[in-house]
């Protein structure tokens, strides 16, 4: 089996440089040739000099929408589908595809799209957002690693957020919890792989690269059925979801990463997270 693995041009995260070589080299290790190449030259797809050319798969690390979609044309398999790359880059989109699933989430609120830098922001629709309650969760539609989500904590910091940000794909969340920690779940194939709670002491946003740190969590049925509906819904074939907590226990979908970073997961739960999902993709040539 010839495999590529695809990560963006312009990488500087070494996390994701390590996710590249920690699934090459569990794809090595079951038989599968295997590639890392940068999302260069994808759109030469007639002259033979497109990378991937004879590959029977793409193990897709990035969220280039336009190249996932050439390898499709080129019925080349990707792990995960273009379809699911866009559904999960942008975060009101993920929101809106588990809606009607029986899906818990944060009561949302979508910024209207708006062309002007000099419109000026209704008040309803400051009212509006402010009935979330305060504080309340800013988040742009794009972004990873804990960037792009801000906490708002008055009427004053949601005017100026809002008059900022208005020509930005934007929403607006409702606070769960105390914030600064919340459950990462892996799946992979639609099935459960393991789960750890991630704290942060110095912010509010837990993301291991904000400064947040992990430890192993056990997860219960509950929460494991839930976040394989997720990934059913979602049409996941390996995915990172973000579970919060609020004082009385309940659970809510947060965010739904489609190339989640597992270095921490598999440090704190001792689990081969690259290998599961190595395992699926050899699988997948059968299937």
């Amino acid at each position: 089996m010839n495999c590529l693995i695809v990560v963006n041009a312009y990488i500087k995260n070494k996390s994701q440089k390590m996710q590249a070589e920690r699934i090459a080299e569990e794809l090595r290790l079951l038989g599968a040739e295997c590639e890392v190449a940068e999302n260069i030259n994808l759109s030469q797809i007639s002259g033979g000099k497109a990378i991937g050319k004879n590959c029977d798969c793409c193990i897709f690390l990035d969220k280039d929408k336009a190249s996932a979609r050439l390898f499709e044309k080129r019925r080349i398999r990707l792990f995960n589908s273009a379809k699911a790359i866009e559904i999960c880059d942008d975060k009101m989109i993920t929101h809106i595809e588990l809606l009607n699933h029986g899906i818990p989430m944060p009561d949302s609120l979508y910024a209207p799209l708006c062309y002007y830098p000099d419109a000026e922001i209704p008040e309803k629709f400051l009212n509006g957002v402010a009935e979330l309650g305060f504080p309340l969760i800013a988040k742009l539609c794009y972004g990873s690693l804990g960037s792009g989500v801000f906490k708002i904590e008055n009427k004053a910091e949601l005017r100026d957020f809002e008059e900022q940000n208005k020509l930005r794909a934007h929403f607006y969340q409702k606070f769960i919890g105390h914030g600064s920690e919340d459950i990462r779940v892996i799946v992979i194939g639609g099935k459960y792989v393991c789960a750890m709670k991630r704290r942060n002491e110095h912010d509010f946003r837990s993301n291991v690269e904000q400064g947040g740190v992990g430890e192993k969590y056990t997860a219960d049925e509950q929460l494991i059925e839930l976040c394989e509906k997720v990934a059913s819904v979602l049409q996941r074939d390996y995915c990172g979801i973000d579970v919060l907590t609020d004082f009385d226990g309940k659970r809510y979908i947060c965010e739904v990463n489609s190339n989640a970073f597992f270095a921490e997961a598999e440090r704190v739960c001792g689990v081969n997270i690259a290998k599961k999902y190595a395992e699926l993709i050899i699988a997948s040539k059968n299937t």
